[in-house]
C-alpha cells in the first residue's frame, strides 16, 4: 500500500510538472493608467513568465476612455475576433457590462475561492448567483487628516473612530476658528463623497430592481442635506478638478481629506508634511445602518468568453491574484495598490508602521476597514444618476428648493437619462 501510495504521488508531482511546462500561448491585457494598472499587471505577467516561459502576455496601455469605447464597439458587433483575453472594468460600469452583453464574460465562479476575497466587491459582478470578474483593487476610504492642525485645535482623535458627518461639520469649525484652516477642500458638483455617503448606508442610487431610487431613500435625502450643511458651514474651500484639490492639501490650505485610499501617494507627494499625517475611519450618515467604512472607486479583472485563450488567462489570474501573497505586498510598496485577496493582508508590507502616517500602521487599519464596507450593487447607471443630482444642487445650495424637491426633480431626470 505505502508503495502504491509513493508511485501514485510520483505521478502526480509528475503530471503537474508537466502541465506546467506545457502552458502556452498569448495573453492579451487591455487596461489603462501606466503607473498604476499597466504596471501592476506587468509585474504579475513578469512573475507568471517566469515559471510559464512559453506563455507570452502582452499588457496594452489604452485611455480609460479607449479601453471602454473599443470593447463596447466589439462587443456590440457580435464579433468574436479581436479581443483581449483580459480586459480592466471599473467597478461602478461592471454590470452595465454583465447584463449588457450576456455570455461574453467568462463565469469563474467555480474558479476562484470567493471566500478569500473582500465580500462588497462581489456583489457588482455578480449576476444570477453566477461571478464573472476577479476582484482587483479597493477604494476603501478614509479620513486622512493632519496631526498638528487638530493637536493645536485641542481635538482628541481617540475620540473620532465613530463619529457622523454632522460631528464631522462641528468639529471642522472647532479647527477653522483655532487654525484658520479649512476642514477639507471639494468640488460642490462632484460625486464622489455622495458616493461615499450612499455606501456606508449600504444603498445607492437605486432599488434591487434597478429603479431610480431617490425620493424615498433616506440615505439619500440625509446625504443631499450633508453637502447643504457643507457649503453653509464655511469649513470647505471650493475646489475645481483634480489639481486645484491635491494642491490645497499638498499646500496646507485644509486639515483633512475623506476619500479613497488610492490618495496616499498624492499626500505623500509632499515630502515636507511627513509625519505630520494620520488616518482615521471616514464619518458616516447619521442614519440606522450606516457605519464608518466604504468605498470609493476600485476596478477588477474580467475574462472574454470568447478570447483564444481563456482557460490560460484563468490560470494567469488565479496563480497570481488569488495565491501570490509576495505580488500583494510589492504593488502596496511601489505602487500604493491596496488588494482585495484578504490573506494578501497578513503580509509585511500590510503591517509595517507608515513614518509619514506617524508610524501609524495605516494599512492594518485600511484592511479592517476593507471587511466592513457594506455590499452594494451599483446597477447599470452609476454615472448617469451622479450626474442627475449633481445638475439639481446649484438650486439646493442657494436655497432655491427644497431636498425634497430636488430629489424629485433628480430622480425624474435620471429616468430621463437611463429611458426610462
Amino acid at each position: 500500500m505505502k508503495k502504491f501510495f509513493s508511485v501514485f504521488m510520483l505521478v502526480v508531482v509528475f503530471l503537474g510538472i508537466v502541465n506546467a511546462a506545457a502552458a502556452s500561448g498569448k495573453i492579451t491585457i487591455w487596461c489603462w493608467d501606466p503607473n498604476f494598472n499597466v504596471a501592476i499587471m506587468e509585474e504579475a505577467a513578469a512573475r507568471y513568465t517566469k515559471a510559464n516561459p512559453k506563455v507570452e502576455i502582452e499588457v496594452v496601455s489604452m485611455a480609460k476612455e479607449d479601453v471602454e469605447q473599443k470593447l463596447n464597439t466589439i462587443l456590440a458587433s457580435g464579433v468574436k475576433k479581436g479581443l483581449p483575453e483580459i480586459v480592466l472594468i471599473e467597478d461602478y460600469n461592471a454590470k452595465k457590462y454583465l447584463e449588457s452583453y450576456p455570455g461574453s464574460f467568462a463565469e469563474l465562479t467555480k474558479h476562484f475561492n470567493y471566500d478569500e476575497f473582500a465580500p462588497y466587491k462581489l456583489e457588482f459582478m455578480t449576476v444570477n448567483n453566477k461571478i464573472y470578474g476577479v476582484p482587483f483593487d479597493s477604494g476603501v476610504t478614509g479620513w486622512f487628516y493632519r496631526r498638528d492642525y487638530f493637536e493645536q485645535a485641542g481635538i482628541d482623535t481617540s475620540k473620532l473612530n465613530n463619529i457622523t458627518m454632522d460631528e464631522y461639520i462641528e468639529i471642522g469649525k472647532k479647527v477653522k476658528e483655532k487654525t484658520g484652516k479649512y476642514m477639507q477642500a471639494g468640488d460642490p458638483y462632484d460625486g464622489g463623497l455622495m458616493r461615499t455617503l450612499l455606501q456606508c448606508a449600504g444603498t445607492w442610487y437605486f432599488d434591487e430592481k434597478g429603479n431610480p431610487n431617490m425620493v424615498n431613500n433616506p440615505a439619500m435625502i440625509e446625504a443631499v442635506k450633508v453637502y447643504k450643511k457643507l457649503a453653509d458651514s464655511g469649513i470647505s474651500k471650493e475646489v475645481t478638478g483634480w489639481n486645484e484639490w491635491v494642491a490645497a492639501f499638498n499646500g496646507g490650505e485644509v486639515a483633512s481629506v475623506i476619500t479613497g485610499a488610492w490618495i496616499i501617494g498624492s499626500i505623500k507627494a509632499e515630502l515636507s508634511q511627513s509625519g505630520k499625517w494620520g488616518v482615521l475611519p471616514v464619518p458616516r450618515l447619521d442614519i440606522p445602518g450606516a457605519v464608518n467604512a466604504s468605498n470609493l472607486g476600485g476596478s477588477s479583472w474580467y475574462i472574454l468568453q470568447n478570447s483564444e485563450n481563456r482557460d490560460l488567462a484563468i490560470e494567469f489570474m488565479k496563480e497570481i491574484y488569488a495565491k501570490d501573497v509576495d505580488f500583494y505586498q510589492k504593488i502596496l510598496v511601489d505602487r500604493g495598490a491596496i488588494g482585495t485577496w484578504l490573506p494578501a493582508q497578513k503580509g509585511e508590507a500590510y503591517m509595517a508602521p507608515d513614518p509619514f502616517f506617524g508610524n501609524q500602521r495605516i494599512y492594518v487599519d485600511f484592511s479592517k476597514w476593507i471587511e466592513m464596507i457594506p455590499p452594494v450593487d451599483y446597477g447599470l447607471y452609476t454615472y448617469e444618476a451622479d450626474a442627475a443630482i449633481m445638475g439639481i444642487m446649484p438650486d439646493v445650495y442657494t436655497g432655491k428648493i427644497s431636498v425634497e424637491e430636488a430629489l424629485k426633480q433628480a430622480e425624474a431626470q435620471c429616468k430621463n437619462l437611463i429611458g426610462l
